[in-house]
């Protein structure tokens, strides 16, 4: 596959022209014309590098790519690492960041919907980041608990009461947990997110909405790895995800 058509197929799919992010989405870093390898990972940290290395890949997928709005734009120390090896090894570098949170069928949160067999039914949040919908099965917060630690391999944080009955929720992966006052508004028993701040205590204490931190990086595996299955399937490419843990 030629890396242009990549690039114009994964813009396309993931509509990312409608997204306002804090990081350029699409090709990051431009490696080798000709794409059949492609190594799938969250977070374009150096270990996932040097596996797509290991692997002679052509090119990189993730979520967390470079170039975030407001960091250093200085090409010195880890960042001068990364990309030569990227550059040094002729690889490309595609990352979305909003543009797969939010995609309906391959994106972070239907993935995560899907693993965990909950009923979507709207949306809500800026750029319809979250989802809300229900339960397959009414439970209490600590069963549910239980669920996404057997499902995502992670214990998760539970803010609120143990035993609170949990029908509707609402979710959203990664850094969300400023969509909690949003999420409440919405009527829900339940908001599952990557992270917790300091103040979603309080929120979950005094709303009576049951919280869940999951972690970052376990609830954002998913989006990703559909994302690479699709492209193998449609065009035939040899995908892998390697999964570079990260307790966050």
């Amino acid at each position: 596959m030629e890396r242009a058509e990549m690039q114009c197929y994964l813009d396309n799919l993931l509509e990312v022209g409608r997204f306002r992010d804090y990081c350029p989405n699409g090709l990051q870093v431009e490696g080798r014309a000709e794409i059949r390898q492609v190594v799938c990972g969250v977070t374009a940290s150096q270990a996932l590098l040097d596996a797509a290395v290991a692997r002679k890949a052509d090119a990189v997928l993730v979520h967390h790519g470079y170039f975030w709005r407001g960091e250093d734009g200085c090409i010195t120390g880890l960042r001068r690492k990364r990309l030569g090896t990227l550059l040094g090894n002729d690889m490309n570098l595609f990352a979305y960041h909003l543009p797969l949170d939010a995609h309906p069928e391959l994106g972070n949160n239907a993935q995560l919907g899907r693993l965990m067999g909950w009923v979507p039914e709207g949306r809500f949040a800026e750029q319809d980041m979250g989802w809300v919908g229900r339960l397959s099965q009414p439970t209490r917060g600590e069963l549910l608990a239980r669920q996404l630690a057997a499902r995502l391999g992670r214990e998760p944080l539970l803010l609120g009461e143990p035993a609170h009955a949990i029908s509707r929720i609402a979710w959203c992966t990664g850094g969300a947990q400023g969509y909690f006052e949003q999420a409440i508004a919405c009527g829900v028993d339940c908001f599952v997110s990557g992270e917790a701040s300091e103040q979603t205590t309080h929120l979950a204490r005094e709303s009576g909405v049951t919280f869940l931190a999951v972690g970052h990086h376990a609830s954002e595996r998913y989006g990703v790895q559909a994302l690479g299955a699709h492209l193998a399937e449609r065009y035939g490419l040899e995908v892998s995800f390697v999964d570079v843990d990260n307790p966050v």
